[in-house]
């Protein structure tokens, strides 16, 4: 199935990490989806993606956070695009830093739970049917590795809502070990920028977004966990084709 044929919905995709993927998957001539909630962002995405691409993006304002707006988006964008080849997920944010627990409410809590699991598992479970049983089609999670350790002091509820991420990923690699679909995982620990953001050791958003569009196109691996600790790692897998 050449990339033209191949629809990818990029959850996430109005983000700066999801805004790079969609680029250079358009850039590859793939079809993109995006949906979110936020009309502005989406018209910032369609302003800084390739103009000779815009038209192979389709945009669309939903809430993938709920379970009904998770239902409607998928509807609205059966009717617009026909049908999903690829996922892409790289729902929720990258950083937070409210204070130590002692400072925080359950409130708090559960705002960051929903921003980065609610979300991803709400999601997958909306979307995965229209993947899972075609081994030409693929479902990639884009995650941190906060969930490994403290970053500083204060993120430690990033550090909570990171790790049940990643455990959800775990637990639906071990859950499916059969399922056709290319089921894979690209763990980020560093921190990712646009270029005009960057700092000492982050990946730049473009880079990480070729590197993640070559995964989805290859379609020669699942249920595998890449991690890229540095840049050069980044380096590494898109020279020598390891993803």
């Amino acid at each position: 199935m050449p990339n033209s044929d191949r629809v990818v919905l990029a959850l996430g995709g109005a983000g700066t990490v999801g805004s790079g993927i969609v680029k250079a998957l358009l850039d590859k001539g793939f079809k993109v989806a995006v949906i979110s909630r936020d009309n502005s962002r989406l018209e910032r995405l369609r302003s800084f993606v390739s103009a000779t691409t815009k038209d192979n993006l389709t945009t669309i304002v939903g809430n993938v956070g709920s379970e009904e707006g998770a239902e409607q988006a998928k509807q609205a964008l059966l009717k617009v695009v026909g049908k999903v080849t690829d996922i892409v997920s790289s729902l929720g944010f990258s950083w937070w830093q409210g204070g130590p627990p002692h400072t925080q409410s359950l409130k708090d809590l559960h705002w960051v739970i929903e921003t980065l699991l609610f979300s991803t598992f709400v999601s997958w479970k909306a979307f995965f049917p229209l993947v899972r049983d075609d081994s030409n089609c693929t479902y990639t999670f884009i995650t941190g590795g906060a969930g490994e350790k403290l970053l500083m002091p204060g993120t430690g509820f990033l550090t909570v809502g990171a790790a049940s991420t990643l455990a959800f990923c775990q637990v639906l690699r071990e859950e499916y070990p059969e399922v056709p679909c290319k089921l894979n995982q690209v763990k980020i620990d560093t921190g990712v920028a646009t270029p005009d953001r960057m700092a000492p050791g982050y990946l730049n958003h473009l880079d990480l977004g070729e590197a993640v569009a070559t995964l989805v196109e290859r379609r020669n691996t699942s249920h595998t966990v890449f991690t890229v600790n540095c840049p050069a790692d980044l380096k590494t897998v898109l020279l020598e084709r390891n993803l």
